[in-house]
């Protein structure tokens, strides 16, 4: 890491984490976090669910909420972007404080509720979106909502032609009941009908699903299932957990969602067993813990044909992305691969 980038997070990290996240926003969109711009190689070329990324590194959902820093987001060397969750109205989400950090673990815990501005405010900015990559967007529904799995469907509807990839996020723990849409009817009734709206729209685009770490057998085989059935372009695996085992941090019993280095095992072997369910025909995106470049090679291997992360940035700074892209270059190529695509799935019974 850079003298500059850890003086930089040295002192974001003296403020509150939600004040310093916006503020990490605020100095992207001033160009004070700089980016060297694409990194790619032929064995990065990656093809995901019809999408061709220059990189598998994507940025997760979380982030950037609204939309707001895309253009320097995409400077910074990721193959991909989702922006999100949007809800189709604006909403604050839950009471303060509702963001922690958990630096013994290289964590954190959020409980945010989906706070966003809704889909009317953040269409513009997808419309004026960088187009040097792909970008996708979060799908949530509100809180208060008469007809959740609707809701989906409408911010689609709205932002649809401004997107490459959209992902439907029934897995954050930060609603009352959103979780329960993962159940095999509901999800595939939800499922149908966001995949109805994209069929509609001048350009289809890709529809991802993004699932809990915190499925038992049956409930993953059954997210398997609808997956092959409704014929879902990717699976997001995972979002956060509720689990705490083994945390040393002081917010370690904040209730919300854990993200961050803890998550790695967890969700790689969440991710294993999806790849087996459903004999690798769904392209899985791996997420959870990724803090290096070998960490993301290890979810490739576990079945994964692409990968993003969001906390591991909180520690380590932006330049991580470019650090584990190329890091990720010279694993493929010590291992003889010449693609991602080759290396999916390689190793996925080590984590069985």
């Amino acid at each position: 890491m850079r003298l500059i980038d850890r003086a930089g997070l040295a002192l974001m990290h003296r403020f509150d984490p939600e004040v310093a996240h916006g503020l990490s926003l605020k100095a992207l969109r001033a160009g004070l976090v700089g980016g060297p711009g694409p990194i790619t190689s032929p064995r990065l070329k990656t093809r995901l669910a019809g999408l061709d990324l220059a990189n598998p590194i994507g940025l997760a959902a979380g982030l950037d909420k609204n939309a707001e820093a895309l253009d320097a987001l995409a400077r910074c060397g990721f193959g991909f972007l989702e922006a999100g969750a949007i809800t189709p109205r604006p909403q604050p989400g839950n009471a303060r404080p509702r963001l922690f950090r958990l630096d013994a673990d290289r964590a954190a815990i959020n409980r945010f509720g989906f706070n966003n501005q809704g889909m009317a405010a953040v269409l513009p900015r997808l419309e004026a979106r960088p187009r040097r990559l792909p970008v996708g967007l979060n799908l949530g529904a509100n809180k208060d909502s008469d007809d959740r799995a609707g809701d989906f469907a409408r911010v689609l509807t709205h932002c649809g032609a401004a997107l490459d990839f959209a992902t439907v996020n029934v897995s954050s723990p930060n609603t009352e009941k959103l979780r329960d849409l993962q159940g095999k009817a509901a999800l595939a009734a939800l499922l149908s009908g966001v995949i109805a709206a994209r069929d509609v729209l001048a350009r289809p685009i890709p529809v991802f699903l993004k699932i809990a770490p915190d499925l038992n057998e049956a409930e993953l085989a059954d997210i398997a299932e609808v997956a092959l059935s409704t014929r879902v372009d990717a699976v997001i695996a995972t979002n956060t957990t509720l689990s705490r085992d083994g945390l040393q941090s002081p917010h370690r019993d904040e209730t919300g969602g854990l993200s961050g280095a803890p998550l790695f095992e967890k969700s790689t072997r969440v991710l294993a067993r999806l790849s087996q369910l459903t004999d690798a025909q769904v392209p899985l995106i791996g997420v959870g813990g990724v803090g290096s470049a070998e960490q993301a090679y290890a979810k490739i291997c576990a079945g994964a044909s692409a990968v993003q992360l969001y906390t591991a940035l909180i520690y380590q700074g932006m330049g991580l992305v470019a650090e584990i892209a190329r890091g990720l270059d010279r694993l493929l190529e010590r291992d003889g691969f010449a693609s991602v695509a080759e290396a999916t799935g390689c190793k996925r019974e080590d984590w069985l």
